[in-house]
């Protein structure tokens, strides 16, 4: 992936995107969301949209990430090997889990020797309150052959997040994701 320019945000962030010249979106959403009519103001851009919801353990009527999710977000890296110097923007609902795992994904994908710290500390720069899911990490890590070491490394990376964001624990743990907040302590 060789993109000038990388960018994460959420839905209410979009419309303050349009002017950066974006040029490819990975759109993540979940299911019956009806789109997002901030991309009709965009200049002519190529977009992905896949569409899952934002847990972690199933739950009744919700459609978790699945290996083929995260099979189509490496299809969508590998097609912008090609478009070099280019501007990517992923987003999700808010900007902070899915997104995050996607993105992280595609630089996993995109640099297979890079260390997995080196690979959270790049994403921290580009969405410093990223707490990617981690079932789309350990999806990520089983089909890239990374052998746990993003999985290892997304514990460290959710101990430094709680240590800067301790409201994080109480809103995490609210939304069904007690098991990250876990991880998060097990690697403090």
């Amino acid at each position: 992936m060789t993109l000038s320019a990388l960018t994460i945000c959420g839905i209410e962030e979009l419309p303050a995107q349009k002017d950066r010249d974006v040029t490819h979106v990975l759109s993540i959403l979940d299911p019956q969301h009806p789109g997002v009519g901030a991309f009709d103001s965009y200049p002519a851009h190529s977009r992905t949209t896949l569409h899952f919801h934002d847990i972690i353990d199933p739950e009744p009527g919700k459609l978790m990430p699945q290996p083929e999710h995260i099979e189509a977000i490496i299809r969508f890296g590998a097609g912008l090997a090609d478009a070099g110097g280019e501007h990517l923007l992923v987003h999700c609902h808010k900007g902070i889990s899915r997104s995050t795992a996607a993105m992280l994904t595609l630089m996993a994908a995109a640099s297979p020797e890079q260390a997995a710290d080196d690979l959270f500390a790049r994403l921290s720069e580009i969405r410093p309150q990223a707490w990617p899911s981690s079932l789309m990490v350990r999806l990520a890590d089983e089909q890239l052959d990374r052998r746990g070491s993003l999985v290892a490394a997304l514990r460290r990376h959710y101990g430094r997040q709680i240590a800067e964001r301790p409201h994080y624990v109480d809103f995490m743990t609210g939304i069904g994701r007690r098991a990250e907040v876990e991880m998060a302590e097990a690697a403090r």
